[in-house]
């Protein structure tokens, strides 16, 4: 743990450790809340990064995949390591979850009907040239997930993702598609192991990716970023009265200084905090590139007013911001 942290606080930026004093893995995450138990989601980069060489129009920064991590907490301070949820596979190349492809922003939602655990991610090639989905499940917030399959949805493309989960229990899958052009939406089927046959086009030709989804006072809000690879650019946020659209873009959702490039950094999830009123936290990645398991994550609040969100930069503080 860095020096500066004690453990009553956020310090956004800096290296935050488990509860056995290592560096957290789980980049690119998201948050499941079950039986007053924070479960932290995310890719394990604990491996050597390269630069994919035959790709000239962008600068492909990667580590060969290790797998999911999975670690848990009931003050989102202390987080317990859970190991690796979902295994890397090496003796199979052709495997999508071989140590050579990408495997990127897992995201778990529980289904009460099948009382199974299901992880939605981003599957692809080094090339980036597959453009799919895949699907886990598991009995168990902490695993292991048994992996299912990997899929386009609908037939098409489908890089940056997440799913979000209504107060209903219907569940949608929100992906960058149309060589990232245009926004997806899709319900996923009652098992959340598919998607139903129908989706709807939003910020079509817009180029937004890094979707993060969330519902406040009955109006769904979504966060995205722009595509400039691994480089920060400006959040912005929508808001929509039905999942479906239509999204108004409000606009920035970041105030202050370097709020133009998210303060260096790219979301991800946006969770509320249980039990407390207009309490959400916007998570976002601190991507080294050179160095990805050297990322950092910066978690901050989200601010509430009338239709506007915003999220401004606080170097230390904790949940009695809240209060």
């Amino acid at each position: 743990m860095d020096p500066r942290c004690n453990v009553n606080s956020f310090y956004p930026g800096l290296n935050w450790s488990d509860t056995e004093g290592r560096s957290i893995q789980a980049h690119g995450g998201g948050i499941l809340y079950n039986c007053g138990i924070y479960y932290w989601y995310g890719e394990n980069k604990d491996s050597e990064t390269y630069r994919v060489g035959e790709i000239t129009d962008w600068e492909c920064w990667r580590s060969d995949v290790t797998g999911v991590s999975c670690y848990s907490s009931s003050d989102l301070i202390h987080w317990k390591n859970e190991g690796i949820v979902l295994e890397a596979v090496r003796d199979d190349p052709s495997h999508d979850l071989h140590t050579s492809k990408v495997v990127e922003r897992p995201k778990v939602i529980y289904n009460e009907k099948t009382n199974k655990y299901v992880m939605w991610m981003h599957i692809d090639t080094m090339h980036y040239d597959y453009a799919a989905v895949g699907v886990a499940i598991s009995d168990n917030p902490t695993g292991p997930f048994k992996y299912l399959r990997s899929f386009r949805p609908n037939n098409c493309d489908s890089r940056d993702m997440t799913v979000f989960k209504d107060d209903d229990g219907e569940a949608y899958l929100f992906y960058s598609s149309e060589m990232n052009k245009t926004m997806h939406i899709t319900p996923l089927s009652e098992d959340y192991l598919g998607v139903g046959d129908h989706f709807s086009q939003v910020f079509v030709g817009q180029s937004r990716e890094a979707p993060a989804v969330f519902k406040h006072k009955m109006k769904y809000c979504m966060i995205t970023s722009g595509c400039t690879g691994w480089e920060a650019n400006e959040a912005q946020y929508a808001v929509a009265e039905s999942i479906y659209g239509p999204w108004t873009v409000k606009g920035s959702l970041c105030t202050g200084e370097n709020s133009a490039r998210t303060f260096g950094t790219q979301g991800t999830y946006v969770f509320p905090i249980i039990g407390k009123q207009d309490a959400c936290i916007f998570m976002a990645d601190l991507w080294k590139k050179q160095d990805l398991r050297e990322s950092r994550y910066i978690w901050l609040p989200v601010r509430f007013k009338g239709d506007s969100i915003s999220v401004g930069w606080m170097g230390k503080w904790n949940l009695s911001v809240f209060d």
